[in-house]
């Protein structure tokens, strides 16, 4: 089985049929969301030290953080399934 990787910035990749959504961290949900994740042990922060621009929510219940914006890490994903 092939795994296609979207790149969510600075050397990160994630497997994109795994990802089940990607979102912006600015709402309250999402920060809740975030700190839950933090809480329970299933943050994983590809950020780079930088600001938090995307949440990546994972079928593993996984939570990624990348410091690109939700719009271009969909746009990568976007282009990713049309050449599938």
């Amino acid at each position: 089985m092939d795994q296609t990787l979207l790149n969510i910035g600075f050397g990160s990749t994630v497997v994109s049929d795994r990802v089940v959504a990607i979102v912006s961290p600015n709402s309250a949900p999402m920060k809740r969301l975030k700190d839950e994740a933090r809480k329970e042990k299933r943050l994983i922060d590809a950020t780079h030290g930088r600001r938090t621009r995307s949440i990546i929510v994972m079928d593993s219940n996984h939570v990624v953080l990348s410091a690109i914006q939700a719009e271009t890490v969909s746009q990568r994903y976007a282009l990713l399934k049309e050449s599938a």
